[in-house]
This record gives C-alpha cells, sequence and structure tokens, in this order.
C-alpha cells in the first residue's frame, strides 16, 4: 500500500485517451498489475475532482478480472459514480459482480453486494436479489452487516421486490444476530425503512429491546446511536419497564462521542414521559447536565448543536442546568452563532437568584463592537426585566445608562424593550419618558420608531409637548412604512382623545384621519383610518372605552414553546430538526412525523397535550391528470358512454333564470336606496366643531365619479 501522501501525485486533470491508453498498455505488459493501479488511481483522482469520466466505463469495467483486492474497489467505486448512468452497459458487469459474491474473500464479496445495491438500476436490483439473500445468512458477519445495509439501499429503490422476497422479515431475525455490529446495521436498515411514508411500521417490544440494550454493550460507537435511537420504537406499558430501561442506557451519558451523549439524554428525555417514580425523574436530569456542560468545550460547530439542543431541553425539564448559568457566558473568541445561542439560553435560565449576575454580564454585552450582539444584549436586558420582577429597577437603570450612550442603534432597542416594560410594570416607570423622547431624532428603524410612537401616545396626556412632537412625526407620514403609519395613526386618536378640546389635536387628527383614508393605498391603514373616524364622529365615548382600554400585562408565558411541540422535537434532539427547532417532515421531503405514543404508562399531562400523527394515506378519489395520455381500448367505450350518459342527464343552467334573480336583486337594493329618507342628518356632525371640515375634506371611495355608482355609494358607511 501506498503510504500516506504519496498519492497527491494522481490528483492532476487529464484526459481521456491518455487514461484510455494507459489501461491498454497496462493489459499487456502489466503481470504485478502495478501500471493498472496508478492508471486506475488518476481516473478515481479525476472523478474526485469532478471530471467527467464516463466515457472510459468499457475500459474500467475490464479491470474487474484483476484478482486484486484494490484495484477492484477502485473498479466498484467508478462503478458507483456512472453506474446508474449508463443503464445500456450495465448488463457487461452483471456477470463480475455474481462471480465476486460467490468469492472465497469476505470483502470482495461484501464489496460486491455493496456497489451493487448503489446502482438502482432494474437489471442490477433484479441480479441483486438472489446473492443478498445468501449475504443475509453468511458466515461472515462483516458480509451480514454489510448485507443490512443493502437491504434499505434495495428497499429505496424497488419497496414491492424487497417486501416480496422477505427481506424485511430477514432484518428482524438479524436483530438476534450474536454479533453486535450486525444488530446495529439491521437496526439501522429498519430505521430507514420505517422512516419512508411508504415504509413498513418498525415497533419494537420489551424482549427486543431489552436484547438490544445487551448488544449495546458490545457495539461501537455508532452503532450504539443506532440501537439507541431506535428505541424510540419501544412504547413502555408499565411504568416499571420505562423506568428500568432509563436505569440501564444512563451509564452511556459519560461516552466520549457526542452523538452517543445527545441520542442517550433524547431517549431519556422520552422515557420520562413514561415514568411515575419522580426520585428517579429528578436523578436523571441531574445526571443530564454535566454530559451537556461537557459538549460545550469541543469545537464551536459542535457547541451550537449542543446549545440549541439545550435551549429545547432547558424549556421542557429546567431543572437540568438550572444552577450553571455561568457556563453560558460568552467567550471573546466564541464565533457570533454561539454567542447569539448563548444570551438565549441565559436569560431562559434567570431567575431571581441570578439575575444580577445575569445583567452584570449582559451590560458588558452591551459595549461590544458586534452590532447585532449588542442589540440581542439590550433586549436580554429589557426581557429579564418583564421575566424577573426583583430584577426590574436595575435593568431599566442599566438601561438608562445605555440611552446615554446615545448610540443609534443601542437607543433604539432600547425604546423597543421599553414599551414592553411599560405593559409589564403599569405606573412604575413612566418617569423615563422625557429621556427616551430627548433622543427622538436618533429613530430611524420601523420597529423602534412604532415603539417610541406607541409611547408618546398611549402617555400623552403626561407629555407637555407631545402635539409638537406628533407633529414632527407626522411630516413624514406617507414615507413612512406601513408598522409606523399604524403606530403614529393609533397615537394621534389617542392625542385627540385625551385632549379633545384642544385645537391643536383637532387638526393633528383631521390631518391623519384624512390621509390614511385618502392617500393611503394599504387596506389595513386605510380600514383602521375609516374604524376610528366612525368612532369619533358617532360615539366619542365609546371610542375612549375601546381605545384607552386597559391593555393586559405582558407575560413571559408567550416566550415558552408549547408543551407538546417541545415534547415532539424532542424526540429529534441532535438532529437538524433540534437545530431548526422544526420537525423534519416540515423540511425534508417524505419524511415521517414523530410524536408521542399513548399507552397507559404515558403521564396525565403529556397524554393532555399529545400530538396525533397519522399515517398518509392514499387520495380516496382517483387523480386525473390533465393532457393527452395512453387510452386503455377495453375502457374507452365506457368511459365515452359514462360521458354521453352524464351530458344527457345534466341539464345546463338556464341563463334567463339566472338573470332574473340578478334583475330582481338590483332592484331591490335601488328600492332599498329610495327608501332611506332623503336629506338625513350626516353621521359626523355629531362631533360639534372637531370635524368641521370634514364634509368638505370626506374622503371618497375610489370609484367615485362613476356613472355606475348608485346613491348611497358616497356615504362611507357603504
Amino acid at each position: 500500500m501506498a503510504q500516506h501522501g504519496q498519492d497527491a501525485k494522481f490528483f492532476q486533470r487529464g484526459k481521456i485517451e491518455e487514461f484510455r491508453a494507459e489501461l491498454q498498455i497496462a493489459d499487456s505488459k502489466d503481470k504485478k498489475f502495478t501500471k493498472r493501479k496508478t492508471a486506475l488511481k488518476k481516473i478515481v483522482a479525476n472523478i474526485t475532482m469532478g471530471n467527467d469520466m464516463s466515457p472510459l466505463f468499457p475500459d474500467v469495467v475490464q479491470c474487474l478480472g484483476t484478482p486484486l483486492l484494490e484495484v477492484k474497489k477502485m473498479v466498484y467505486l467508478f462503478l458507483v459514480s456512472y453506474g446508474k448512468a449508463k443503464p445500456e452497459q450495465i448488463h457487461l458487469v452483471i456477470p463480475n459482480f455474481l462471480q465476486d459474491v460467490a468469492d472465497r474473500n469476505p470483502l470482495i464479496r461484501a464489496l460486491a453486494i455493496r456497489t451493487m445495491s448503489y446502482i438502482p438500476i432494474p437489471v442490477v436490483t433484479e441480479a441483486l436479489t438472489e446473492p443478498l439473500r445468501h449475504c443475509l445468512k453468511d458466515r461472515d458477519p462483516y458480509v451480514r452487516k454489510t448485507a443490512a445495509i443493502c437491504v434499505a439501499k434495495l428497499y429505496a429503490a424497488d419497496p414491492r421486490r424487497a417486501e416480496k422476497a422477505g427481506f424485511v422479515e430477514k432484518l428482524r431475525d438479524l436483530m438476534l444476530d450474536p454479533n453486535a455490529t450486525v444488530v446495529a446495521n439491521a437496526v439501522a436498515a429498519l430505521v430507514e425503512i420505517g422512516d419512508r411514508q411508504d415504509g413498513v411500521i418498525f415497533k419494537l417490544n420489551l424482549t427486543t429491546a431489552n436484547r438490544l440494550l445487551t448488544a449495546l454493550e458490545e457495539s461501537s460507537e455508532w452503532g450504539q446511536v443506532y440501537i439507541l435511537d431506535s428505541l424510540l420504537r419501544f412504547v413502555p406499558e408499565k411504568h416499571t419497564d420505562a423506568e428500568a430501561m432509563a436505569e440501564r442506557i444512563i451509564v452511556n451519558l459519560q461516552h466520549t462521542n457526542s452523538a452517543v451523549v445527545l441520542t442517550t439524554i433524547k431517549i431519556l428525555l422520552y422515557l420520562m414521559n413514561y415514568m411515575e417514580s419522580r426520585r428517579l425523574i429528578d436523578y436523571c436530569c441531574k445526571k443530564m447536565g454535566p454530559p451537556l456542560v461537557t459538549l460545550l468545550s469541543s469545537g464551536p460547530e459542535v457547541q451550537y448543536v449542543a446549545l440549541r439542543n439545550i435551549l429545547l431541553i432547558i424549556q421542557r425539564r429546567p431543572a437540568v442546568l438550572k444552577n450553571d448559568v455561568k457556563v453560558f457566558f460568552c467567550k471573546y473568541n466564541d464565533p457570533i452563532y454561539v454567542k447569539l445561542a448563548k444570551l438565549e439560553i441565559m436569560y431562559r435560565l434567570a431567575r431571581e437568584e441570578n439575575a444580577s449576575e445575569v445583567l452584570s454580564e449582559l451590560q458588558e454585552y452591551a459595549s461590544e463592537v458586534d452590532v447585532d450582539f449588542v442589540r440581542k444584549a439590550v433586549r436580554s436586558i429589557g426581557r429579564l426585566a418583564i421575566k424577573v420582577d426583583s430584577a426590574a429597577d436595575n435593568c431599566i437603570q442599566a438601561l438608562l445608562d445605555l440611552i446615554e450612550t446615545k448610540v443609534s442603534y443601542v437607543v433604539q432597542e432600547a425604546a423597543i424593550v421599553i414599551k414592553d416594560i411599560f405593559r409589564r410594570y403599569p405606573g412604575r416607570y413612566e418617569g423615563i419618558i422625557p429621556t427616551l423622547c430627548q433622543h427622538l431624532d436618533l429613530f430611524d428603524e420601523p420597529e423602534s420608531k412604532a415603539a417610541m410612537v406607541w409611547i408618546i401616545g398611549q402617555f400623552a396626556d403626561r407629555i407637555d409637548n407631545v402635539d409638537e412632537l406628533l407633529d414632527d412625526l407626522l411630516f413624514h407620514f406617507l414615507e413612512e412604512s406601513v408598522e409606523v403609519q399604524l403606530a403614529l395613526l393609533t397615537a394621534t386618536v389617542k392625542f385627540f382623545i385625551y385632549k379633545s378640546s384642544s385645537d391643536r389635536a383637532k387638526e393633528l387628527v383631521h390631518k391623519v384621519l384624512k390621509s390614511a383614508t385618502e392617500e393611503i393605498d394599504n387596506p389595513d391603514l386605510r380600514d383602521r383610518g375609516f374604524m376610528y373616524w366612525r368612532m369619533l364622529a358617532i360615539n366619542p365615548a365609546v371610542a375612549k372605552e375601546i381605545v384607552l382600554s386597559e391593555k393586559p400585562a405582558i407575560t413571559t408565558d408567550s416566550d415558552r414553546m408549547d408543551r407538546g411541540s417541545l415534547d415532539q422535537l424532542l424526540l429529534h434532539a441532535g438532529t437538524l430538526g433540534s437545530i431548526y427547532h422544526k420537525n423534519p417532515e416540515t423540511f425534508i421531503r417524505n419524511a415521517v412525523g414523530k410524536a408521542l405514543m399513548d399507552s397507559p404508562a404515558l403521564n396525565t399531562h403529556s397524554r393532555a397535550v399529545l400530538v396525533p400523527l397519522p399515517r398518509p394515506q392514499l387520495p380516496s378519489q382517483p387523480i386525473i391528470v390533465s393532457g393527452p395520455g395512453p387510452i386503455e381500448p377495453s375502457t374507452s367505450d365506457s368511459v365515452d358512454n359514462a360521458e354521453s350518459n352524464t351530458e344527457s342527464n345534466v341539464s345546463p343552467p338556464v341563463p334567463p333564470k339566472t338573470e332574473t334573480v340578478e334583475d330582481n336583486t338590483e332592484d331591490n337594493a335601488e328600492q332599498d336606496a329610495d327608501d332611506e329618507p332623503k336629506g338625513a342628518p350626516d353621521p359626523y356632525s355629531n362631533l360639534d366643531s372637531a370635524f368641521s371640515s370634514y364634509l368638505i375634506d370626506a374622503p371618497r371611495p375610489v370609484n367615485v365619479g362613476s356613472s355606475t355608482n348608485r346613491p348611497g355609494d358616497e356615504d362611507l358607511l357603504f
């Protein structure tokens, strides 16, 4: 074998003709197959670099007769790359496949059966069936474990052939194999088949689960991952079954492989839903903390995976890391995605006992240079104030200190969270409003500007120069984003309700309502303008009750994920679903969802939020595809007869009746319009002088002036 680093010289782009010539020369003068190995290494290197070597298919295939394992490996690698693209030539290789499957060397037998399973062409899968059946019973465990994975490949290529040949049942028998690696591969194949929408339903009973746990101790680290993951298919019928299994697998939390640790935690969290012993549940939570903390000493990629999983775990089981908040303090060299994930976990773990430490850390983060990180830190300070009542005073003082820095994005983020703090603690911190108003010129982002406008409108009765502030903000009303326009509209109406006798308030509300209803195309904004207009015109007292109604206090309940969704997501711990915080079926095509299964041992609280997952079913009605297609001769006559019968039985709608109904409807509408008292008082005249100029400047619908309008079209209430 070539030593490490000597094959780098083969990674040079070559021409097809040169490689073909080298292979032909090697056939004639190469007793030790040295030239043939060199030529094949160059070809494989070019495949690795992305060069198309498929024209060499016939020449490379001829090398399969070489009785050398190294040559066969490279030829089979070539076939895996280009076998699917050469269905017209693949039949040339099948005799060699069948010959190698019967070879004395188990490595060659396994190599041949694996390569055949990677070529999903009917002629290959047909030839694979019988050799695969023999390999599943091979005397060598290496061949058996390779054949187990090949069953999953065959099932993906031709499910009907795999089921008809009984390969799924043979995989079930391999789960009782004396070799732990064979058991792990059989389990992995069954899990892959069971995860398909058209696959079989893979479940474990207590006896089989215990046998898998026996093989777990002798398996490799990746075999342990497969076996542990398959335990999700076991639904405990008794509390004692779940508790006994948890006690057997909890030792795997000490494993050095992070995948084994995360998978073990996933199974423990799953089994906790079926446990009754509170002592054992607390013990498992205590044992899960140190392994999760250890994962944070790995590289940044593993850290991020661990952090995203920790974020789910502490929402479901807060006791796991309740005393380890300091572990998640950010380091100066952490990547930004790790820092943001740690910030979220720090907020989740914050409580009255550690709030001061968390706040001090957040204040340091707010002076960093990374803008996104600073924004997240400032927002976390506000969320901390909302979550921990005793820390609210210190958080407000910290936000005021940050506002004094006059850094634009810091001030804006502070305003956003201060708005929520006002909602959380009404009548407690309104004294900081003047400080915010002094920095109004720093607000240039829609979310922060809308928050500041809400503060101005909500406390318009306590701000002396509120009319000047609103007048400045309304100067560019039409150029603002919709979010700010909605906030300005509501704030101006609140100002008018607070000070309805003020001429300035009447002028501003007239200005903003006229702009919102006549010059804005957004339907939400226009409809809100009409709504405020009608309320103020018809009954100002009711408008005051609605607009200035008491707002519900903000809580942190909305930050937590739904219990049922959490239980479902925790079944995907250690996978992409736990990183995205989404179920795999939402972003992976044909993926099958997972959920807790009901059983007598399931906890009452878990059963209350159980998420049902029905198996996908075929459509009950035939799917009709438009366009030309083959017509079955035997059914064409019946189809024609059915169409003719349908056409003769179904009568078309009678146009005169439809027209009569429409004419009557229009006549009734016109009659209703004529019955209305003419010269009725305008509904907007009830507001005395506040809306005196509205009759002249009243907004009109877009189609006013059309000759088809009815007399009632000019009424805003129409």
